[in-house]
């Protein structure tokens, strides 16, 4: 069958079943349940009871059936026992008369005998159809099957003396069965009503019907369905069918209980699997428990809840459905209240009166909770429907941003009338509580709904008690604004923020019209004390608001820049700073921002202007701004004087420095003019507001870098033909470049830096091209000396210049050296010793590169000498590198040289290159010391003896000779052969050569 037979159904289940009656029962059948069907699937309104089944109708019987019937059964066997003997009787005489002798006689009464036995068998065979036939006829006559009785079964089948057993009765009963099943499960779109699972139960046992051949019923229901299926054309019958067989499979596994596992093969003879078979069962089983729940409303008790849960358990429902079905039923419940109070709530034509009924719907809903609460805390809690609890709305029609904001109305109405008597009672306040959770409200927008209708609440109270003077005569008006918000239960921290409010309101009509007067102080004290406002509120919001007004009339001063701040702005700045009561630090800090924001905007034109020129001019710009407009500002709000002088810049860093840095460089001295140039140039700016704290070091030290380049270099302009003469050079414009630094909020040291760095970057230029090649001779120290004076750096600074030139110059060649492989251990030392930094020079990476090479030059020299001091102390030190890693290094060079030397040495023996071969054992001796090794294994023995032989005669020492004798696995009396025949098998070797 295909597994889509069992998909999960959408709203209504599927049509009537078949019966197991014969072919043209069968026929008949269809052909009357299929109209039935769709016209119950298209009539919502059909009749909810199950119709009876079609009456069944009455079969005649014929021929030797009458007979059967009409014989009791002691008559039928005495009839039959009579027919035999007469046929024996008469085919006796038969066979006497015809045939003339005895034999013929007995011949004639077997034959005739035979014949009658098999007439007597035919009519008593034929009982179980005739019996099957009275059965039918008599269900024929009853309205309605059930009322059919085990013994009137039993009855009947006695009376014809056959047995259930016998296949033509048992197939009448099972088709009885059958069309009882069909009848039993509702039609078309209906649905299970519950009692059909008893009804078909009670009927098998009244059927006396085996569990077997019942199941066997509803496989072979399932079939016809299956066969159905495949007959109908269109998609909705072919759903109707899934239906339909998804109920007979939920039925049926009710009906047999535990044994439907093994008798009811749903998954082999249809091909679906476990959860197909699942899905029928829960989906049957939750309309089942649905179409309980219909009737559950507001309403409910214990008994009901013990109803449904006794409903469940027969539905076989899991715990999990039933909860959320039982769940979404009482949210549907609660839905319906919330929607009749929005209806409400946004009538157009909505009277006041109305709001009552909002609260009314709101109550029923909160009395609902409360009772399902109350439930849940039930003792015998096991007894009673999953899914008792709290109402809530999540998952349903209210659960979503949209209907969020109308839950919202509600219960900001709900707050409203709890407050509608000018304080909150304690029940109000819990119901208010209850419905945030039913609403599923957060703490953050339920307390934001609260604080905007009781802060208008209070705002309201508070009206009240100040105009009738209430609040003015009470003793502590703490306390009295502390009970007012107890009876409101509003937060005395929100109450604070609301008279903070209403004073900055009051102090916002005061300073309407630019300063306050005596009556306004005296006004705003007043509230002040009332509300009990603390004083750093009080000069926080002055500071805030007064502040705002004298900001904007700073801006409106300056914006104009140095031609607009006239006396009409310094009538204005000085009314402000004065009239607005703002203490000085907070006037100064205002004007300062406000000033800060033109600084920022002369800098941003400096940075973006095409040259420098362009730039230093917008920063000459900036130094007259401050000079002219900033500087009469901070005088005209500290009400000083226009002959009052300011400081001069940088003064209290240039003490800190000692003079002789000062003077070093003549760019130094010209920031610091005498007084003749002072007396010309006019009186410095104000160096109180600067950009210190606006801009990082870096952007204000190239801002004043580019201004020093411009002092030292001169204005550059532009001729006919493409020329650039340069104008003469004037001193008043380090005077100028002295005022930027103030401005920008340098330090002397951070100024002197700027003056040091761009000498040092004309001396390393300079010097740069002088020492090339990095030699450094006594003329080029002479020429040197002169350049550093010209520029007027200091001696200390051009030696380090010039060090790091040549260093910079012989690193490279060393580093070449070392890549290049011509730079050796012994010319290391000869360097170190000459106090070169190697370490500054050399990576290390090149200096481990270096000992491998050292190593690798050990292990090929020839020698057999290993120094492991040498190696693993003093070359690693020279070097400065890692000694432990040195140590690896070491090992496994030692490990791959020590075999490449014996086939080296083997190789040159094929070769009769003697000393090569002397050479290449000394080598693997050397990496025998390093790493002591095992004997060597090798195929040929005979060269083995030939290496040993050469070495020998090479004269080594003899603790070379044993360890080399180890490591080529010769023996002592080989070795001792080898050394007596020595000379022989070497004079051997030669004449053989020259044979050859």
């Amino acid at each position: 069958m295909n597994p889509s037979t069992l998909n999960p159904s959408q709203t209504h289940p599927s049509i009537l079943l078949p019966s197991l009656s014969p072919l043209r029962t069968q026929r008949r059948r269809f052909r009357v349940s299929l109209p039935r069907c769709s016209s119950d699937t298209n009539n919502p309104t059909s009749s909810s009871s199950p119709p009876p089944p079609p009456k069944r109708p009455v079969k005649e019987l014929n021929g030797v059936e009458i007979l059967v019937d009409k014989l009791p059964l002691p008559a039928r066997l005495a009839t039959s026992a009579v027919i035999v003997a007469g046929a024996v009787a008469a085919g006796y005489g038969l066979g006497s008369r015809f045939g003339g002798s005895r034999n013929a006689a007995l011949g004639g009464a077997v034959a005739v005998g035979v014949a009658g036995g098999a007439a007597a068998y035919a009519m008593n065979a034929i009982a179980p159809q005739v019996a099957a036939v009275s059965l039918n006829n008599y269900v024929a006559g009853f309205d309605d099957p059930s009322k059919l009785k085990k013994e009137d079964i039993e009855v009947i089948a006695n009376k014809y003396g056959v047995s259930k057993q016998d296949e033509a009765f048992k197939a009448e009963i099972c088709d009885i069965y059958s069309e009882y099943v069909f009848s039993v499960i509702p039609p078309g779109g209906e649905e299970l009503k519950g009692d059909e699972v008893d009804r078909i139960a009670n009927f098998k046992n009244s059927l006396g019907l085996d569990d077997p051949d019942a199941a066997a019923v509803h496989m072979e229901i399932g079939r016809k369905l299956f066969r159905q299926r495949l007959e109908v054309g269109d998609r909705e019958a072919d759903v109707e069918q899934r239906r339909a067989f998804q109920k007979l499979i939920y039925v049926s596994n009710i009906v047999f209980g535990d044994a439907s596992s093994f008798l009811l093969p749903w998954k082999r003879v249809f091909k679906v699997t476990e959860s197909q078979v699942e899905v029928a069962i829960r989906d049957n089983a939750q309309r089942l428990y649905v179409s309980k729940l219909k009737s559950v409303g507001r309403d409910i008790d214990l008994g009901i809840l013990v109803t449904l849960r006794e409903t469940q358990r027969l539905c076989r429902l899991s715990d999990e459905l039933a909860e959320n079905l039982f769940r979404e039923h009482v949210r549907k419940l609660v839905e319906e209240n919330i929607s009749v109070a929005l209806r409400i709530l946004k009538s157009r034509t909505r009277a006041a009166t109305e709001v009552s009924q909002v609260v009314e719907e709101l109550n029923k809903v909160l009395a609902f909770n409360d009772l399902l609460i109350s439930f849940k805390n039930h003792s015998d809690i096991d007894r009673l429907a999953r899914g008792v609890g709290p109402v809530s709305l999540v998952g349903g029609e209210y659960d979503g941003d949209r209907k969020m904001e109308d839950l919202k109305l509600l219960y900001r109405a709900y707050l409203s009338d709890a407050l509608s008597s000018g304080r909150m009672e304690d029940n109000k306040l819990a119901a208010l509580n209850k419905l945030k959770n039913v609403f599923g409200l957060g703490n953050r927008e339920s307390e934001a709904i609260s604080h905007d209708i009781t802060s208008k609440v209070y705002r309201k109270r508070l009206g009240q008690t100040v105009s009738s003077g209430e609040l003015e005569m009470a003793d502590s008006k703490a306390a009295f604004l502390q009970n007012l918000c107890d009876e409101l239960h509003f937060d005395p921290q929100k109450a604070s923020e609301l008279h903070e409010e209403i004073y900055r309101q009051k102090l916002q009509l005061c300073v309407a019209d630019g300063e306050l007067n005596d009556e306004d102080v005296a006004a705003l004290l007043k509230l002040r004390v009332m509300l009990c406002v603390p004083q750093q509120t009080v000069e926080a919001a002055h500071a805030d608001i007064c502040g705002s007004l004298f900001e904007k009339i700073v801006e409106d001063a300056i914006a104009s820049g140095v031609d607009g701040y006239d006396d009409v702005a310094k009538k204005s700045v000085r009314k402000a700073a004065h009239g607005l009561r703002l203490t000085k630090e907070t006037v100064l800090s205002i004007a300062s921002k406000a000033v800060k924001k033109v600084f920022i905007v002369y800098i941003k034109r400096a940075r973006s202007a095409k040259n420098n020129n362009a730039s230093a001019k917008e920063l000459k710009k900036l130094i007259a701004f401050n000079t002219l407009v900033v500087t009469a500002l901070l005088q005209d709000i500290k009400g000083e004087s226009a002959d009052v002088s300011t400081e001069e810049p940088v003064k209290e860093d240039i003490t800190e420095i000692e003079e002789g840095e000062w003077g070093s460089l003549q760019t130094l001295r010209k920031i610091r003019p005498d007084k003749e140039l002072i007396e010309k140039m006019g009186k410095p700016g104000q160096t109180e507001i600067t950009l210190k704290d606006v801009l990082p070091e870096k952007d204000r030290t190239d801002l004043y870098k580019t201004f020093l380049t411009y002092c030292l270099t001169g204005d550059v302009v532009n001729i006919p033909f493409g020329a650039q003469i340069t104008k003469k050079k004037d001193d008043t414009e380090y005077l100028y470049l002295n005022q930027l630094g103030g401005i920008l909020g340098l330090t002397g040291k951070e100024i002197m830096d700027v003056h040091r760095g761009l000498a040092e970057k004309a001396f390393r230029q300079q010097a740069e091209v002088l020492l090339a090649d990095g030699q450094l001779t006594k003329a080029r120290v002479e020429q040197l000396g002169k350049m550093q004076k010209e520029i007027g750096l200091s001696q200390e600074y051009a030696q380090k210049i010039i060090k790091n030139i040549t260093t910079t110059k012989m690193a490279s060649a060393i580093e070449t050296a070392v890549t290049q492989g011509k730079l050796n251990m012994k010319q290391i030392r000869e360097l170190k010793e000459s106090n070169v930094d190697l370490d500054s020079m050399v990576s290390v990476s090149l200096r481990e590169m270096l000992f491998k090479k050292t190593i690798g030059d050990i292990f090929s020299s020839g020698t057999g000498e290993f120094d492991a001091e040498e190696v693993y102390e003093k070359i690693p030190l020279d070097l400065n590198i890692n000694k432990e890693k040195a140590r690896g290094v070491v090992r496994d060079l030692a490990k791959s040289r020590l075999s490449n030397s014996l086939i080296q040495a083997v190789a040159l023996l094929r070769q009769r290159n003697h000393k090569g071969v002397v050479s290449s054992l000394n080598n693997l001796l050397a990496c025998d010391k390093a790493v002591p090794s095992q004997t060597l294994p090798w195929e040929v023995s005979e060269e083995l003896s030939d290496l040993y032989t050469i070495y020998l005669k090479s004269d080594p020492s003899p603790e070379k000779l044993n360890r080399l004798q180890y490591l080529l696995g010769i023996n002592d009396s080989t070795a001792a052969a080898l050394r007596d025949s020595g000379d022989r098998l070497l004079n051997t070797a030669e004449e053989e050569e020259f044979v050859f």
